[in-house]
């Protein structure tokens, strides 16, 4: 049964939903996750950030390769290996257009809101959060047999949204879009994938929105 609690070190944890396999590995320095995602009936592969362990992360890609990766945001923490990992598989690379410059790997295509990103029979839409980056963006997959899926990259975690380095402007921002884009148009039982630890889901986390209001954080 899948948990999604993984280790650096450690294997990937598989969520097998009924059209779409989500394999979640850690990676280090900073404990980032890469999530891969599989098509389950044509096969195809899209991998959500490509942190670092470039080795560890072809081995979970495996011979079948990948179409698209798309990074979350610019920060090197997820995308250090992304140089390798293009060159090993000759997939796309994808980012939102205000993030793509801060990344040293050419943005074969560049999102924004509402974007969608297709793999075999499945697809992704990004959801542009500004605040941690002027370009971060999470990763929605609306499953026709489920709750949908939701990728965060570092806008939402459990307990709170991304860091905005105590910015009052920027977290006024990305609380702001993280309410209105997530938590006002997600039902509760929406899965949660974030960029680093544990997954939660979104009816965990509705109740504490007034008190990261509160408390600037």
């Amino acid at each position: 049964m899948y948990t999604g609690k993984v280790k650096v070190g450690g294997r990937a944890d598989v969520h097998e939903l009924y059209n779409l396999s989500v394999s979640k590995l850690a990676v280090g320095p900073y404990n980032n996750n890469a999530y891969l995602l599989r098509c389950r009936r044509t096969g195809v592969q899209l991998l959500i950030d490509a942190p670092s362990e470039p080795v560890q992360l072809l081995a979970l890609i495996g011979a079948d390769g990948i179409q698209t990766v798309i990074t979350t945001h610019s920060h090197h923490d997820h995308w250090g290996a992304l140089v390798e990992v293009i060159a090993a598989t000759g997939a796309q690379t994808a980012a939102h257009f205000l993030d793509a410059p801060d990344i040293p790997v050419p943005t074969d295509r560049l999102l924004a809101d509402q974007d969608e990103v297709a793999f075999g029979d499945c697809t992704l839409t990004a959801i542009h959060l500004v605040g941690h980056t002027p370009g971060s963006i999470a990763l929605l997959y609306r499953d026709p047999d489920g709750p949908p899926h939701l990728f965060t990259g570092d806008c939402l975690f459990p307990g709170g949204v991304g860091n905005t380095e105590q910015d009052a402007a920027r977290f006024t921002s990305l609380l702001g879009d993280v309410t209105t884009k997530l938590f006002d148009r997600l039902p509760d039982e929406t899965w949660v994938y974030p960029g680093h630890g544990h997954d939660t889901d979104i009816g965990s986390e509705r109740p504490n929105l007034a008190t990261w209001r509160e408390r600037g954080w």
